[in-house]
């Protein structure tokens, strides 16, 4: 199957925010508000355009959606910028087909074209690390709240970004919304 991913469109924004509900609908995990989410991130100044991204067939199918918005690691009077990925979503009937992998690989090499230096993420202790991700405590990043340290995981997507860099991460208040 041809994949192509680009830029989401305003004009794809209600098409996606129903994929995303689908994605998760069947999620233990999930509080099924994922597209709440997504809809309050893009009208946030976390927002970032071009990474927000679409998977479609050649036939414009809408199979999947990511998303990387700002954040911060803060660490006393220091704030240093990072991207928070969130979510990853792929319609259930094509989970398992590569899509996620593809568009988690886009969206981190867009990110860097773009000049950012480092992503974090909170997700599957045994599906990110394939993409690069360690966990974040190997550079004493912590989460804002309790999660199993396995489960929170960073990517320098520039070698030794974060070297100098620990603290607490600071999610976009729509996280929290």
């Amino acid at each position: 199957m041809e994949l192509i991913i680009d830029q989401e469109q305003a004009s794809e924004f209600e098409a996606v925010e129903a994929l995303i509900r689908q994605a998760f609908a069947g999620e233990e995990l999930s509080d099924q508000t994922e597209h709440q989410l997504v809809k309050r991130l893009r009208n946030s100044k976390a927002y970032v355009t071009e990474l927000s991204l679409t998977a479609k067939r050649s036939d414009g199918e809408l199979l999947g959606h990511i998303m990387l918005t700002k954040a911060q690691i803060l660490d006393g009077q220091k704030a240093f910028d990072t991207l928070a990925l969130a979510p990853v979503s792929v319609l259930p009937e094509h989970q398992g087909k590569g899509i996620g992998s593809a568009l988690i690989n886009a969206s981190l090499k867009r990110a860097n074209q773009l000049g950012f230096y480092s992503v974090i993420v909170l997700g599957n202790a045994a599906y990110y690390p394939k993409f690069g991700f360690e966990r974040a405590s190997r550079w004493n990043i912590r989460a804002p709240f309790e999660v199993p340290e396995e489960a929170f995981m960073a990517i320098e997507l520039v070698p030794g970004a974060l070297a100098n860099v620990s603290g607490v991460v600071q999610y976009a208040d729509e996280f929290s919304s």
